[in-house]
């Protein structure tokens, strides 16, 4: 079904995406666009592991072009949709747009790091607990934190902000409320508004912006809610796993899952020995 969309269509559709895609995957994507014949599972594989390719992708596909009923999240789906012709554009179109200095490289790649990590983590988790919403899962995972590299290209001194927020985490003190005081506004906000203008599917969008606030989410136990405390119960548990408090953040202790863990093990019926052996596991298998 898939319809080739003209180059213009595709400049049009890359107007707000500014969050840079990863320089190694996109020579990986070059290399892969000029073998004879061109294999989309590869290029979707590929795709998938960076959040500015991912984004641009959803977000011609979920565009009134396409005419879908339902927004989708899976970037599998979005390659088979859009077909080669299409996505080897898209490639093309995103690989020419600003070249960034070695330095923005080098600290972006603690955030590109990240996103895969949590992203395949959150998939995993999805899948052992029984998530119904296992690409939607990995989607925020790789999505979350896309607010980022937007902040860092507006405030230099960004990261440091970032981890300052790390190191104040507590039960009265979110994450964001460190960036809100230093700059009026946080990396959860702008990512948020970032994924609505990718045409991500709402309760992904909410997620992204919420993924800071889960204190409260989950302290009230109302039964509102649950499609969203249903991300973010993977997602947190995820970030844990992964340690983005020592990889974004730098801290060596993670203050937020402190505050929030024992009420995300609740929410999901697992004890904290259930948690630890699924965190091993889960750990091991990433290191093979």
């Amino acid at each position: 079904m898939s319809q080739e969309l003209t180059p213009e269509q595709i400049q049009q559709a890359l107007q707000g995406i500014s969050v840079p895609p990863q320089p190694q995957i996109m020579v990986d994507l070059q290399m892969e666009q000029y073998m004879p014949d061109p294999d989309l599972g590869v290029i979707s594989r590929l795709i998938s592991q960076d959040p500015g390719l991912s984004g641009a992708l959803l977000k011609i596909v979920n565009s009134p072009h396409y005419g879908l009923t339902v927004k989708i999240a899976s970037i599998q789906r979005a390659v088979n949709l859009l077909g080669s012709r299409t996505v080897i554009n898209l490639i093309n179109a995103l690989s020419i747009r600003g070249e960034m200095t070695d330095e923005t490289i080098v600290t972006l790649n603690r955030f590109w790091d990240s996103a895969q990590d949590v992203a395949n983590t959150s998939m995993t988790l999805a899948k052992r607990i029984g998530s119904q919403t296992v690409d939607e899962a990995y989607a925020l995972g790789l999505f979350h934190d896309c607010g980022i590299p937007l902040m860092l290209k507006r405030f230099p001194n960004y990261m440091d902000v970032l981890e300052q927020g790390y190191a104040n985490a507590s039960p009265t003190m979110r994450v964001v409320d460190t960036e809100n005081e230093a700059l009026n506004t946080n990396h959860a906000v702008v990512g948020y508004f970032t994924a609505k203008s990718w045409r991500l599917p709402e309760h992904v969008s909410n997620a992204i912006a919420n993924h800071h606030n889960a204190l409260a989410i989950f302290e009230d136990d109302s039964g509102r809610n649950a499609p969203l405390k249903n991300l973010l119960a993977v997602l947190k548990m995820a970030e844990h796993i992964c340690a983005s408090h020592r990889v974004l953040g730098n801290q060596s202790e993670d203050h937020e899952w402190n505050a929030i863990g024992h009420l995300i093990l609740d929410y999901v019926g697992l004890s904290d020995y259930d948690f630890e052996n699924l965190k091993e596991s889960i750990r091991e298998l990433a290191a093979h």
